[in-house]
This record gives C-alpha cells, structure tokens and sequence, in this order.
C-alpha cells in the first residue's frame, strides 16, 4: 500500500510495514526507541492547564504580564525603537497584508509588490548604491551574507575577511558561522578611540584580503570619520568595502556610494518595528555589478500584456528558484510584511522627517552625555568625537553595581567594560531623561 493510501500525503510513508521495515533496517523496535526523552519532561497525555473562560484568561494574562519590571530602557548597541506612527500598525495589519504570504503570484500581489519596490528604493536613495533587496533575516545574516558575495566577485589570492575588533558578538559569530563553510578567514583590525585605527587597517589589509567591514555611527555611538579613508583602503587592495549603518542613520550621514563602499548592511527595523529582542529586518544594497549575486529577493518593475506597469519578484537567486549548485544563498525567509511596516514608517516620515529623526539622535545623545559629564564620578561620552543615538560614559565606581542601582531605580543601561556604561536616547521620550540624570547622581557618587 502506498503510503499516501494512508496518510493522505505522498512523501509520508506510513503503513505498518514500511513502519516495520524501517524500524528493522535501523534496529529499533519501536518509533519511541529512536527518542531518548527525560521522564521529567516526558509528555503524560495531558497539559495540566485548566480550562478557563476569555475574561478568566484574560485576567490571568494581564496578571502575569503585570509582574514585569517597568523599566525605562536606554539601551542600543545595534538595537533601536523609535515610536511607530499608528497608522502603521493600522495599515498593516489589513487583512490583504497580513494573510499574504510570498508575493509568488504577481496578478493578485500588486499592491504589496509596490510598496516592496518603495522599501528598495528607498533604501537605493539612502545608500546611494543601485541595488537593494526586500528579504533578509537581521543585520547579522547580511553581513554574512556580504562576506560570501565578497568570495564570489573579488577575485583575489587569500580569503581574509577584515572587521573590527569592537564587531557585536552576536555579528561576529553568526558571520563565524557563514564563513566556516567556505574558504574564508575572519580576522581582526583595530580601532582607536571609538573609530578604525586607519594606520592599523592599511597594515593589516593586503592582496589577499576580500572584503573590509567597517560600521558608521560604531557599535559605541561614535560618527566614523574616516569612510573614504576606509574605502581606499579596500579598493588599493583589491577588497569589497562593506559598510554597516541603518535607514534613519543613513538619512543624515555620508552616503555609502560616496565613501567608495560596494555593499550597505544593517538592520532596517529600526524603522517600522519596536524593540522585540530579536526579530529586525536585515538591510543589503549593493552595486548593480553584483545584482545577480545577490541574496534573497528582489521586486522588479516591469510591463504586463496591456504595457501598464507591473511588479514582480525578480532575480532570485536562492537554492529554493534554481539549481542548488548556482545559488547564491540559502536565505529563504519572507520578510516582506516587516518591510512593509519599514515602508510605511519611512513614508510617513517623509525625507525632511527621517532627517529631523537623525538629528535628534545626535542633539539628544550629545547633550544628556555633558549632563551626565558635569556629574562626580563621570566623565561622558569616554571617545572625542560626535555621537549619535548613544555613547559610553567612564563612572569611577564599578559600572555593574551602578547599572544594577539604576535597574532598582527604573533605568536600563549596558555594562560594556569594568568602569564604562554605554547610554542610547532612541525611543526614550524627553521627560524621562530628568529622571534618569537625577537616578545616575545617586548611584554614582
């Protein structure tokens, strides 16, 4: 017998003798002896959860979500919340948007393919680079993503991937993780004082260099000042120039395009999205020399039978569209409706508004540092140079009791060494920044 006969599915094979059959070839008597499952977590045959009415549920729900610390959050380093227009939400959350899936079918997909093309777009002005994709995980993925476009189109003697030694840990090894099935080297440069030590990097970097990450504000908030520097670097050695930054960053500091740079990566959520601990949207734009090696999907503009304007999902280059052997990447995720709420934000924003965002980063990080400098025991931000969003400040006193003190007090901070705090102002409304100078004035004296 067949075993959709059974199941009902063509690629399940389970009839009692093809159950026997492969239990005998793998010497297991039964499917429970292929699990090896501790009694403590071992599934009894019922939940213990009792039955209960929406209000109860409801109740109980708000009961326990009314346990969680109300912390004011000053927290950054790669992660950002901006407040999201409600009209965002509003507009996403419409049924055509939320029930669609990949826009496969681009008869009954318009309107959602548009707007992707929006999100490219915009992410093409911004970059000033020409091509930029709709589909990536976070801004991790996209740099390892970068890395192995980097293997493709350089055609170098060595595999070495240069980036700096303040790289996030969570970056560094999910490219760890990409680049240990290739031939690639990961490899450190330094940086000074906040941003890449130039005279370091051009000793580091050689002929057999591939790529050159650089990252523009830094991991610590710094402005870096040295992007064309940076991008000579990389080009007098033969090496793609990788540049990390974000949408609203990119609305006010240099353009990639103009510092030399080949590729743009970061995470786009931090418009769209608020802060979910994991969930982004990853950033990739690069130079139509390489459109055909890049990851994920792209939306294209096209003509339809009648010659009206149309759109569709184009050039994709993932394992699941053609041959495995010539596939770029193995990034299969949808990200289209969270690129969708990036769209909208932006949108809403305007140019003029996404500016006035960017600058305020740089005003409000700036003067809450020199309020925390005029304090005892401080001194902020610890780099000279311009910030933006965020900074780290030297406390005389151990930094973790003194971050713990400010969690007591309703204030969220990162430790980032023994006697240093890092400080972000992104999504922190103005009337709690008085609260938290006068939070730090206590715990560090």
């Amino acid at each position: 017998m067949h075993g959709s006969d059974a199941t009902g599915s063509p690629y399940a094979p389970h009839t009692d003798e093809e159950r026997s059959q492969m239990l005998e070839a793998v010497g297991a008597e039964t499917e429970g002896d292929l699990f090896d499952i501790p009694t403590a977590v071992e599934f009894d045959g019922t939940f213990g959860i009792d039955a209960r009415s929406e209000r109860e549920t409801r109740r109980l729900v708000r009961s326990i979500l009314g346990r969680n610390d109300g912390l004011t959050e000053l927290l950054g380093r790669g992660h950002y919340g901006y407040y999201i227009p409600s009209l965002v939400t509003h507009l996403a959350d419409r049924s055509e948007f939320l029930t669609s899936y990949t826009q496969y079918q681009p008869e009954v997909s318009q309107g959602f393919l548009q707007a992707l093309f929006e999100y490219q777009s915009l992410l093409v002005e911004l970059t000033g680079l020409e091509i930029a994709n709709c589909s990536m995980y976070d801004a991790a993925t996209a740099l390892g993503e970068a890395a192995t476009l980097a293997e493709r189109v350089r055609d170098t003697s060595g595999h070495r991937v240069l980036v700096p030694d303040r790289l996030l840990e969570g970056r560094r090894s999910t490219l760890e993780n990409y680049v240990a099935g290739t031939d690639l080297v990961l490899e450190e440069y330094a940086t000074d004082d906040g941003n890449v030590d130039l005279e370091a990097l051009e000793k580091t970097a050689g002929d057999d260099a591939v790529m050159v990450y650089a990252e523009n504000p830094t991991v610590r908030g710094t402005i870096e000042e040295g992007l064309e520097s940076i991008g000579e670097i990389a080009t007098a050695n033969e090496a793609l120039f990788v540049l990390g930054s974000d949408p609203i960053a990119l609305s006010l500091l240099q353009r990639p395009a103009d510092v030399g740079a080949d590729v743009v990566i970061g995470d786009a959520s931090v418009l769209g999205l608020p802060t979910s601990y994991g969930m982004g949207l990853g950033l990739f734009a690069c130079r139509e020399d390489y459109l055909r090696q890049v990851p994920g999907r792209l939306v294209g503009a096209s003509e339809d039978a009648t010659d009206r304007r149309a759109f569709t999902l184009t050039l994709q280059t993932r394992e699941q569209h053609i041959r495995r052997e010539r596939a770029t990447s193995n990034i299969c995720t949808n990200q289209a409706w969270v690129a969708l709420r990036t769209a909208m934000h932006a949108a809403s924003l305007g140019p003029s508004g996404m500016v006035d965002l960017a600058k305020r980063g740089v005003t409000r990080a700036e003067d809450l540092a020199a309020r925390l400098d005029a304090l005892d025991g401080v001194k902020a931000p610890v780099h000279d140079r311009r910030h933006f969003r965020e900074f780290v400040a030297h406390v005389d006193q151990p930094a973790a009791p003194i971050a713990n003190d400010l969690e007591k007090r309703g204030f969220a901070v990162h430790v980032v060494g023994e006697h240093e705090v890092q400080v972000c102002v992104a999504g922190v409304p103005d009337e709690k920044l008085d609260p938290f100078v006068a939070a730090f004035t206590e715990v560090a004296r």
